[in-house]
């Protein structure tokens, strides 16, 4: 079963993390839809911050973890929130389980092929020998040399823990990562659609979905808007939070 943090009562509000992020990412965008009348879960996806790990990684496998979920905990109607790989899952989950998905956001997603990109990520991860016991620092300093961007390392710092006294380790699932990278990039299937409503967000300087997309954005989701948050990159959430939540939150309460 997946790990969450569940904060708020009323409607269930789904947030998932993208890839090497987790729950934690959300806590205080959580807080704020939990204030404003929504049970929100906050869920750490398999290979990912408190979840399980698994050899097997495939939007497939993250989707039905999701669902899996909700049935647990009983969730009839949710919404979704979805950023970067999270809202690809939150894209299969809704066009597979229309039933259960009453409204839809992706966070700088697309349902196209993306690919590979995280090839110097990695090898900043990958350089990261834990069996010397390095201390935080050390670590942040060895990712430095492979990610010069300040933000993008304390997002997976994040995922850096104290494993024992003395051994800090990832949260995240870097072995299978590394055998199954190109999973992130794979496009939704062709005939699914989902014809409740959707709202895309995108970070202005992002270039994750271009004004081209929307095409194929339709064909899949018929009642979609795009919304571009300004001064923003893909992780429009944090860096533009006020915004995000703004027109995230009107989208919902919409009838």
């Amino acid at each position: 079963m997946l790990y969450s943090k569940i904060e708020g009562s009323g409607q269930p509000l789904l947030i998932i993390h993208g890839f090497l992020g987790m729950s934690d990412n959300w806590k205080t965008l959580g807080a704020q839809f939990a204030s404003e009348g929504f049970q929100v879960h906050l869920l750490d996806l398999r290979n990912h911050g408190r979840s399980f790990h698994s050899n097997e990684f495939s939007y497939q496998a993250l989707a039905q973890d999701v669902f899996e979920y909700c049935q647990a905990h009983n969730l009839e109607k949710i919404n979704i929130i979805g950023h970067s790989m999270g809202g690809k899952t939150a894209m299969l989950l809704a066009a597979t389980h229309p039933e259960l998905v009453n409204k839809l956001i992706v966070a700088d997603i697309g349902p196209k092929f993306y690919p590979q990109h995280h090839q110097d990520l990695f090898a900043g991860l990958n350089a990261v020998d834990f069996s010397k016991k390095p201390s935080r620092n050390e670590v942040e300093t060895i990712l430095s040399t492979f990610i010069p961007d300040f933000g993008t390392r304390q997002f997976l710092l994040k995922s850096l823990y104290w494993q024992e006294p003395g051994q800090l380790a990832f949260r995240f699932n870097l072995a299978v990562f590394n055998q199954k990278m190109d999973e992130i990039g794979v496009p939704l299937p062709e005939n699914l659609i989902f014809e409740k409503p959707t709202m895309f967000l995108r970070g202005g300087n992002s270039n994750y979905i271009l004004d081209s997309d929307f095409e194929n954005i339709q064909n899949h989701f018929p009642n979609a808007s795009l919304e571009t948050i300004p001064n923003a990159g893909h992780w429009l959430h944090a860096e533009n939070p006020q915004l995000f939540y703004d027109l995230s939150s009107t989208f919902l309460k919409a009838n």
